[in-house]
This record gives C-alpha cells, sequence and structure tokens, in this order.
C-alpha cells in the first residue's frame, strides 16, 4: 500500500470514494472484501508552512558568526535541527577497524552535506533528516516536528522559545 490519503465521502452507510480517480485508486490499493482500519488525514495548511520556513530562516539570519561554518544556509540549520531532534533516519556501518571506519566515514560525508557522519570505534554513524514533503508528514507530525526545530532553534541562539517564531511572524 502506498500510504497516500484516497479521498471519500461518508454517504450515512458507507464510505464511498470521491471520483472516478480515487475510485480507481482504492480498486489498486485495496482488496474486496478485507477489513481495513480507517484513520482521517488532516492537510497541512500552506500557511503554517510559510510561518515554520519564514522562521527558520529568521533564526538563521541571528546566528552568531561562529555557528555559519555549521550551518552555512537556513537548509543546513532546518535539516540539521531535524536530526537532532531525532526527525531522522539512521544507519550504522560496522567495519573491521576503526581506521576503516574513519576512511568510510571521511567517503560517506560528501554524499549528503545536510547529514551528520561520525565515526564511533568500528561504526560509521550515519543520520540524515527526514523528509517534510507533503506527501511523507501528516499536520499532526509536520506541526510536532516544527514545534521541535523551531525551539531547538531558539535554544541555539539562547532566546526563549517562541521567539523566531514571533519575530518572523511580526516580520510577515
Amino acid at each position: 500500500m502506498s500510504g497516500a490519503p484516497i479521498q471519500f465521502r461518508w454517504d450515512g452507510e458507507a464510505m464511498i470514494p470521491a471520483s472516478q480517480f480515487w475510485a480507481k485508486k482504492a480498486d489498486q490499493e485495496f482488496v474486496v472484501g478485507e477489513v481495513y482500519k480507517l484513520v482521517e488525514h488532516h492537510d497541512r495548511s500552506g500557511a503554517s508552512h510559510n510561518h515554520y520556513f519564514a522562521s527558520v530562516q529568521n533564526g538563521f539570519d541571528n546566528l552568531p558568526d561562529h555557528m555559519r561554518s555549521e550551518y552555512p544556509t537556513s537548509e543546513h540549520l532546518r535539516k540539521k535541527a531535524l536530526i537532532r531532534t531525532g526527525y531522522r533516519d539512521e544507519r550504522d556501518i560496522v567495519l573491521p577497524t576503526k581506521a576503516d571506519a574513519e576512511r568510510v566515514a571521511a567517503f560517506v560525508r560528501p554524499m549528503d552535506e545536510y547529514a551528520i557522519v561520525v565515526p564511533v570505534n568500528c561504526v560509521v554513524r550515519v543520520w540524515t533528516a527526514k523528509t517534510q514533503k507533503k506527501s511523507a508528514m501528516d499536520a499532526r507530525e509536520f506541526q510536532a516536528s516544527k514545534q521541535d526545530v523551531l525551539d531547538f532553534i531558539d535554544d541555539l541562539l539562547g532566546v526563549e522559545r517562541g521567539s523566531s517564531a514571533a519575530n518572523s511572524a511580526r516580520a510577515a
């Protein structure tokens, strides 16, 4: 199953695909006679999405110079904040020696400029940010990740939580 939401209309007795397009998708995804659990999907708001990126930019604009090497762009800041707050994919590569781990880490680092790649003894730990695309995160998960990232940025800047978001809202 793809996990992409299919639009249905409740007619008082059954969930009916909202159009022929959605009926075809449902026919591709589901088996007649099987029992499925239904969960409501909430689309996220464009305003919330835009506010988030403006807030990240505001936080980036206020970074002190000594943090610019770790966060050279607002995208670096956002993705590393996602990783640091747990919205990440983790991979461990186990190697025979510590020297091998350091060589592999050096090889892997350029593959994703936003990833955190750390050799730990004989293991290379690779953390990459989860995508926040609408197709990958529903409204609830996006809101949680948004809040965690903005709190991370405020903590990084040493300001009261909510400051970056409030300041970006005032600037809009």
